[in-house]
């Protein structure tokens, strides 16, 4: 299975990437590589912040095409499958009060 890292500098970045609306969660990731819906990926998932790393499986659940409309970076969403290290709950609490704001993110 294919890795792709992920490393998040910081809050805004992942309020950005985050895609709370998939039922377990999941992450934008930016990247020119072309991927087909339902392709299984391993992330390797740096917080802010944090001393290490969550690996999670996931599936392509969003994709970006280079050249969108919408002016968004070019990437995948990866929808949560085996999330061991509760990497959704982390986020979360992470983002607190951030997810209920109305800013726009890579994806919606």
């Amino acid at each position: 299975m294919q890795e792709l890292l992920v490393d998040i500098d910081d809050l805004d970045e992942l309020y950005r990437c985050y895609m709370p609306y998939l039922k377990t969660g999941g992450l934008f990731v930016r990247t020119n590589m072309r991927y087909e819906m339902g392709h299984s990926l391993a992330l390797k998932v740096t917080l802010p912040d944090a001393l290490e790393d969550d690996v999670i499986t996931g599936k392509v659940a969003w994709i970006t095409p280079q050249g969108a409309q919408s002016s968004n970076p070019p990437g995948i969403g990866i929808s949560f499958i085996d999330d061991k290290t509760n990497l959704n709950a982390k986020i979360e609490k992470l983002l607190g009060t951030m997810l209920n704001s109305g800013n726009p993110t890579y994806t919606m």
